[in-house]
């Protein structure tokens, strides 16, 4: 019988004050009369339904994501998290991430977010550069970022990340440096650093702002960034994070490594691996009216969408690769009941051109496989 893989928990909190043009996230405008209460209730049936389906099964992490969760008052993120406690198995040293915008963060409400469970904060900074952060939409200047992480260590949090984006509208070397410098200087425990891409069905993709800066100068915008948060003492574990030691992130970890995931909220994806093996993805209701009805209705929750042998071993490859240390091949076996033999000829390839390095009982991807990550993925696509 294939081993089930570790299990973690994400819970979507759909709205943001204002969508920003670069997000296709499932995130909608709150506007005065969002129905964060309603949704609450609703979520703890969501919960209550997924404890069902997980039965047996320990939660290693929880990830709240949004939208932005920090709109949710702290004692809905309490009700939230209770329910995880009572429905689901939470692991004794689960990691629980929360996002937070700097520009919502009132004083005193990280504290109270900390006091309900949360033990690991996600700060989207993107940038300290106002113009930069004006180019992106942002509601929050750089000021905000600085108060927000001071109030987050004051909390307690035992891990912070701070989210930074380049290759930004109008953003040269020294002005994406000097991102990456104020990101350092704060010191917090992890780094999560990428490209802003202009991805279909966003404001951006419709209409690409001026300034964007060309390939030649993106790259060097990426190598050098990552030199300097490796010299400053972050590791890089996946394409886009960096850790100081002890501090990747479990949750993120685990979709790299093709674990399993429950899904909650609006539009929320999962994953899910059952005893005798099958591996099935489902999602819920985009749209937060039409998820709130559904389930206030009683309604079952969605269909699995069973994966066939081709599609695990593709999308397998699709998360395992973004690490830069690469993976076990017998983890491949562990997470897809699939012998590492089914990929000798698209892994031949990848060594060919150079993408991928193998050794008797790892996968890695080169300098190079990293640098061009989507044609090596390819590679493996069914």
């Amino acid at each position: 019988m294939q081993e089930l893989p570790p299990l973690s928990l994400y819970v979507h909190l759909p709205w943001c004050v204002r969508k920003c043009p670069y997000c296709d996230f499932n995130s909608h405008r709150a506007g005065e009369h969002a129905p964060y209460r309603r949704y609450t209730d609703v979520l703890l049936q969501d919960i209550a339904s997924e404890g069902a389906r997980a039965r047996g099964r320990q939660v290693v992490s929880v990830f709240l994501g949004g939208g932005t969760p920090s709109l949710f008052e702290p004692s809905l993120i309490v009700r939230v998290l209770d329910a995880c406690r009572n429905e689901l198995d939470l692991a004794a040293d689960c990691e629980i991430t929360m996002e937070a915008n700097p520009g919502t963060v009132e004083h005193g409400s990280l504290g109270a977010y900390a006091a309900a469970g949360v033990s690991r904060l996600s700060i989207g900074a993107q940038s300290f550069n106002e113009q930069a952060l004006r180019a992106l939409g942002r509601i929050h200047g750089p000021g905000e970022i600085h108060a927000a992480y001071e109030e987050a260590k004051r909390a307690g949090f035992a891990s912070i990340n701070l989210d930074l984006m380049f290759a930004l509208p109008g953003q040269t070397l020294d002005t994406a440096r000097a991102d990456v410098s104020e990101a350092i200087a704060l010191s917090p425990a992890h780094i999560s650093y990428y490209q802003l891409t202009l991805e279909p069905n966003t404001v951006f993709h419709q209409k690409p702002p001026d300034g964007i800066p060309g390939d030649e100068l993106v790259w060097e915008m990426q190598i050098d960034g990552q030199r300097r948060l490796v010299d400053a003492g972050y590791a890089q574990y996946e394409v886009s994070a960096f850790a100081k030691e002890d501090h990747r992130c479990r949750h993120n970890l685990n979709y790299w490594e093709f674990g399993d995931y429950l899904a909650v909220g609006a539009g929320a994806h999962g994953k899910f691996t059952y005893p005798d093996g099958r591996v099935a993805r489902y999602r819920k209701n985009a749209n937060p009216l039409a998820y709130m009805e559904r389930l206030e209705r009683g309604q079952a929750r969605p269909d699995d969408d069973e994966l066939g042998r081709d599609d695990l071993r593709f999308e397998f490859m699709l998360n395992a690769l973004r690490l830069t240390g690469g993976f076990r091949k017998d983890l491949f076996a562990e997470r897809t009941g699939l012998d590492p033999a089914d990929l000798a000829g698209p892994v031949s390839e990848a060594v060919a051109a150079g993408l991928l390095l193998e050794t008797d009982e790892r996968w890695q991807p080169t300098a190079d496989g990293l640098r061009f990550l989507n044609d090596l993925q390819a590679r493996f696509l069914p």
